[in-house]
């Protein structure tokens, strides 16, 4: 069933030079906690194997704290910083969608360096 559908863009196209300018890189989530007065955001820190840094991200709905400490995660290191709830937020963590809305991680199979490029 699925040979025969058709995958439509949902957002306009990108050209590859605008491609290239993101620069996706391999993580490890050292803490997490919530956000204080939301529901959604929690406020992780990062070794991007280059620095540590924190990242606000809305995925409290579907993961504790706790669990995700240690993981390895995609991160979209040099999107300009953004003020979340007064938090300094410096990437962005990049998460898979179902139809449903549901999150989860874009992560490696394996274990790679931190800092590690996403090509």
């Amino acid at each position: 069933e699925l040979e025969n559908t058709v995958l439509t863009p949902q957002k306009e196209n990108v050209t590859f030079d605008d491609f290239q300018k993101m620069d996706i890189r391999i993580a490890t989530i050292l803490e997490a906690e919530r956000v204080p007065k939301t529901d959604k955001l929690l406020k992780l820190k990062l070794d991007t194997g280059i620095d540590q840094r924190t990242v606000v991200s809305g995925i409290a709905k579907y993961y504790n704290p706790e669990e995700i400490i240690g993981k390895q995660v995609c991160l979209l290191a040099n999107l300009a910083p953004r003020e979340i709830k007064g938090i300094t937020s410096q990437g962005m963590i990049l998460m898979a969608e179902d139809k449903d809305g549901s999150l989860a991680f874009v992560a490696p199979t394996k274990g790679i360096a931190n800092g590690g490029g996403v090509a």
